[in-house]
């Protein structure tokens, strides 16, 4: 059963944009964690952003901070990630990813590793080139 259904990949050139959804259901969307995962092959998880959905705080990596955004739908369960001024280094397959149990304070604090999180999409690649 699909929990998290992520759209919007695709390739670039590098100082493009791409923008990711990330739709569920409106129990999970409530659950209150989001995040975005990325994992470049040969690489660790890298927990890019997150977002507490109760009221819109918000976490980034230093990778992404500035260039990246996520925000929230709350009519339509969904959270976005606009990817702005892309790099190649930001070539990856994008994960989204909620959590029932992380509270505000940890969930926009970070860093992100991803145990703390229940639910996970499938994932969806982009790509960079130079």
């Amino acid at each position: 059963q699909v929990q998290l259904v992520e759209s919007g990949g695709g390739s670039v050139q590098a100082g493009g944009s791409l923008r990711l959804s990330c739709a569920t259901s409106v129990r999970i969307y409530r659950s209150n964690c989001m995040a975005w995962f990325r994992q470049a092959p040969g690489k660790e998880r890298e927990g890019v952003a997150s977002i507490y959905t109760g009221d819109g705080r918000t976490y980034y990596a230093d990778s992404v901070k500035g260039r990246f955004t996520i925000s929230q739908s709350n009519a339509k369960s969904t959270v976005y990630l606009q990817m702005n001024s892309l790099r190649p280094e930001d070539t990856a397959m994008y994960y989204c990813a909620a959590s029932e149990g992380l509270g505000g304070v940890y969930c926009s604090g970070g860093p992100l590793f991803g145990k703390e999180f229940d639910y996970w999409g499938q994932g969806t690649q982009v790509t960079v080139s130079s």
